[in-house]
């Protein structure tokens, strides 16, 4: 008789502890996979992906997108059957050149709408080449969203702001809380402008449940990414994303909050981790799928 074959999680190496959900099962039935945990798969790898293990949602991200061209992208998704949650990313508003990075966020606005995206992420930017202005820099951001609400509204695609935490303020987001993310909304409808929840930037924040329950009911919370925090940090920061279980975040508490405040939306998935990337793809889905029964649900 032939053994069965036994279920790895990566990036560990352990043997699971859980059996992997089967495609259809109702726990998949919000789960969602950014893109960016299986960086080095085309769009369609990813797609196909999804499809084998029974995830039934999608995050692409623009350099995905543009390698396999708009037109076909927005065809491979639509026939797909897959919804796509969110689309990374736009922003970048803080720099020097207000009517380039204006631009992008225009054809960023145009791709989304185009592959029925209801939300583009907005990673905000940090400080220019030499700048020490962050209230500067802030103020562009607040600036540069009052010109693209509208457009975005007219295309039917939301801004989700996205927190990064501080150690990201410097180079990829002077947006540092889920507070200061909320009070940059506020001045437009819940519908165009929205946050994003992402469990890596808002974890450690004392008043994060607080910021949560008072979004969800105001229909604030346009995006829920999730992964862990682990140690050591590697040398580049931004690779320092585990998957849900491997490291210190209470994700199922973040996870229950937002579900209690009103948020219906899909869990996304966003692991960015040389080692995961470096794995076998449905490897990678099979790990997030269990875990996501383990540590989200």
């Amino acid at each position: 008789m032939t053994t069965p074959p036994i279920d790895v999680d990566v990036p560990s190496g352990l043997r699971a502890t859980v059996p992997t959900p089967a495609p259809g099962d109702p726990v998949l039935s919000r789960l969602s996979l950014n893109q960016a945990t299986t960086k080095y798969w085309s769009l369609r790898q990813a797609v196909e992906g999804c499809l084998r293990a029974g995830v039934p949602a999608i995050g692409p991200w623009r350099e995905h997108v543009a390698e396999a061209g708009l037109a076909a992208s927005a065809r491979l998704l639509r026939d797909s059957g897959l919804r796509v949650s969110t689309y990374c990313r736009g922003g970048f508003l803080t720099g020097t050149d207000r009517a380039a990075s204006l631009e992008d966020n225009r054809r960023a606005l145009d791709e989304a709408a185009e592959l029925g995206a209801p939300v583009l992420v907005m990673v905000v930017g940090g400080l220019p080449e030499g700048d020490r202005d962050l209230v500067g820099a802030r103020e562009r951001v607040a600036e540069a969203l009052h010109e693209l609400v509208p457009y975005a509204a007219e295309r039917g695609v939301r801004l989700g702001l996205e927190p990064l935490h501080p150690m990201f303020c410097a180079d990829r987001a002077v947006l540092a809380t889920l507070g200061q993310a909320l009070e940059w909304a506020d001045p437009f409808p819940a519908a165009q402008v929205g946050v994003v929840v992402d469990t890596y930037h808002v974890w450690w924040d004392p008043a994060v449940y607080e910021h949560i329950a008072w979004a969800g009911p105001r229909g604030r919370i346009a995006s829920f990414q999730v992964c862990d925090w682990v140690l050591p940090l590697p040398e580049d920061s931004l690779l320092g994303r585990g998957m849900v279980g491997d490291g210190h975040i209470d994700v199922r508490s973040l996870y229950r909050a937002v579900r209690e405040a009103g948020y219906q939306g899909d869990v996304e998935w966003e692991v960015f981790n040389a080692r995961v990337w470096a794995s076998d793809g449905d490897d990678v889905i099979a790990t997030m799928v269990r875990r996501h029964l383990q540590h989200v649900l």
